[in-house]
């Protein structure tokens, strides 16, 4: 026999006795989950993740937790600079303060021309006052020049002091219609001025909160997983200070084939043995089942094709279990998740939930 043979019959052997092994397992197993009415997969136990960021760009200032510290919702993590902000709100209140000072002196100029309005009408009575008596002398003039007890010029004269008042009453009627015109003028630099106000304390209350923002607060309690930016460092808008885990939302992800995924419902008991405690049996409940296939194959034209086909479960914890162990609960670790092939059948005694006291 060659060397070559003998090669070739050993991986043989390797290869016959490794399909041995899979096959006793694999029977040991399928009898197990048959004769307790279960399917199984396995996952890992996951949390919702949250990013602490930036809204502004700047420079970070301080960072006031750890990795792996609990902080709770509203809790200030870390701390932008805010040099800059703090110039652009003393040049808004300035400027403010200018708006303000423009509305004062446009409402000193209204009441001015309001006066000088007053002031041009008290003319325009007196004008027609002596448009009346100078008519009225015109009047006993004309008459006593038709009797000859005056002369014509005497007449003329009266006549050109009527058209003397009739010209001084247009004047004081122009002046207060100009009076009106400055006073309008007035008014709208007075709306001018107010809209700057407006303006500037609105970009005041927009500096502040991008001032309060410099705050970066936890969202909700959790647990500090890494920290992105250090003190010192500036970054982007929207960019990442650090990363926190949400471990009152806590969950396990795993697969299940087709026949059994598609009678597993929304709410379904779910059991969780994980390998770092295989003494507990933990319980939680099915909050989502893919409706789309993982591990599909390029074309599904037989019955044993779609057996491979798996979809993506995932079993959510109770809250309060989480709440009750917060300090044990840790993401990443590895375990089993199962579920009754059969809703109305009962959990073997082997799963029956086991908690840390």
């Amino acid at each position: 026999m060659t060397s070559q043979q003998k090669k070739w019959l050993t991986r043989s052997a390797v290869v016959l006795a490794a399909g041995v092994v899979a096959m006793v397992a694999w029977q040991q197993y399928a009898a197990r989950d048959g004769e307790t009415g279960l399917v199984s997969g396995n996952g890992r136990i996951e949390a919702v993740e949250i990013d602490v960021a930036a809204k502004t760009p700047g420079r970070l200032k301080d960072i006031r937790v750890r990795e792996g510290e609990f902080v709770t919702a509203g809790q200030v993590v870390a701390q932008m600079d805010t040099d800059v902000l703090d110039a652009q709100r003393r040049q808004a209140e300035a400027q403010l303060q200018q708006a303000i000072s423009a509305v004062a002196t446009a409402n000193s100029q209204i009441a001015q021309r309001q006066s000088d309005r007053a002031a041009a009408q008290a003319v325009v009575a007196q004008r027609v006052v002596e448009l009346k008596a100078a008519r009225s002398h015109l009047a006993r003039s004309t008459t006593l020049a038709d009797k000859g007890f005056l002369s014509p010029q005497a007449v003329e004269d009266e006549r050109a002091r009527v058209e003397s008042a009739h010209a001084a009453l247009a004047a004081a009627r122009a002046q207060v219609a100009a009076m009106e015109a400055a006073i309008a003028s007035a008014r709208s630099q007075v709306a001018g001025a107010q809209s700057s106000a407006a303006a500037a304390q609105a970009s005041i209350e927009r500096i502040q909160a991008d001032i309060d923002d410099t705050a970066l607060k936890s969202p909700r309690d959790g647990r500090v997983q890494y920290i992105v930016a250090r003190p010192g460092e500036v970054v982007g808008a929207g960019g990442r200070v650090l990363n926190l885990v949400d471990l009152a939302d806590v969950y396990m992800t795993f697969f299940l084939p087709t026949a059994v995924a598609g009678r597993v419902a929304l709410g379904t008991e779910v059991r969780i043995v994980l390998d770092a405690a295989p003494q507990y049996v933990i319980p939680a409940s099915v909050s989502f089942v893919a409706d789309v296939a993982q591990f599909t194959p390029k074309t599904v034209e037989t019955a044993s094709e779609r057996e491979k086909l798996m979809f993506r479960v995932r079993a959510q914890l109770p809250a309060h279990l989480l709440k009750k162990h917060i300090l044990q609960v840790k993401t990443g670790l590895p375990g089993i998740a199962y579920v009754r092939s059969a809703p109305d059948a009962d959990w073997p005694e082997r799963l029956q939930v086991k908690l840390p006291q």
